[in-house]
């Protein structure tokens, strides 16, 4: 059978609201009732990754890394910033960068690559 990956695990500060953001911008949903610092997300459709959020201390490194992907990337970035994400300033950007970084409410970083 081999390792497959079950949930990419986040941590966060404020539970509910990384919930609804998530959710939002994903298309995700509960699993199942959060606990009170724990809560799992998976695809509506069924299809894709369950992301996990657990709820971490202010001074608890938080790491973690997701890439998400998109056949439109322009539409896709000014979407999430609409709820909520906001952008890196001064990010170095390779020449013929395929991804663009944006940060959650959180302060947390993720890439929107484009898919080829």
């Amino acid at each position: 059978m081999g390792l497959k990956i079950l949930s990419i695990v986040w941590g966060v500060k404020d539970l509910d609201r990384a919930i609804t953001f998530w959710c939002k911008a994903l298309n995700y949903e509960l699993k199942r009732d959060p606990d009170v610092d724990f809560a799992i997300l998976v695809p509506k459709d069924g299809i894709g990754m369950q992301l996990s959020l657990k709820l971490t201390s202010s001074d608890e490194p938080k790491r973690h890394h997701i890439d998400l992907i998109t056949e439109n990337q322009e539409e896709e970035v000014k979407r999430l910033l609409n709820i909520g994400a906001s952008q890196v300033e001064g990010w170095n950007y390779e020449p013929n960068a395929d991804y663009v970084v944006l940060l959650d409410p959180e302060g947390n970083s993720f890439c929107v690559v484009q898919a080829s």
